[in-house]
């Protein structure tokens, strides 16, 4: 024996062991009533013109029911949009009357300069040259001050 051989002589005597995951498939039988494909295909590629006009029409009313529908989500989410902007406003004119976002910051004016201003007015339109002031506006009555004069006034009967 050769020297290669010879390294090979001991691994002779080794027992094959086959792994159970090693097998060989079962072949594939195939069933009699298979119908096999013929050698060309392209006469199975025939276009029904036929469908044309169905289809040009479906895709015509699809595309017009799409545009619909796109533009009454604008209209619905511009309306929306407007609604939010209104609820805005009215609820800066309930913290601040007068108030616009657009026009910038309100200034405190006092009540003489404007009554001063008005006066000054009234007295170039006139020609009078006497200062004469509105009279001040009547005291306004609240449902509270009701109720304490009849409570005040019930008290006084009893007694």
């Amino acid at each position: 024996m050769t020297q290669d051989h010879a390294q090979y002589a001991a691994s002779s005597n080794v027992p094959l062991i086959k792994s159970p995951s090693l097998r060989v498939p079962k072949s594939v039988e195939v069933p009699p009533d298979m119908y096999p494909l013929p050698d060309s295909i392209t006469e199975y590629f025939a276009y029904p013109f036929t469908l044309e006009p169905h289809v040009i029409t479906l895709e015509s009313s699809r595309k017009t029911t799409i545009a619909a529908h796109a533009a009454r989500r604008e209209a619905y989410l511009a309306s929306r949009e407007h609604e939010k902007e209104r609820r805005k406003r009215e609820a800066l004119q309930r913290v601040a009357p007068g108030y616009h976002p657009e026009s910038g910051p309100l200034a405190p004016k006092r009540l003489g300069d404007l009554i001063t201003k008005r006066l000054d007015d009234s007295v170039t339109k006139t020609g009078v040259d006497l200062m004469v002031l509105p009279p001040p506006p009547p005291p306004t009555r609240t449902v509270m001050d009701d109720l304490v004069d009849q409570l005040a006034a019930m008290e006084s009967k009893r007694e």
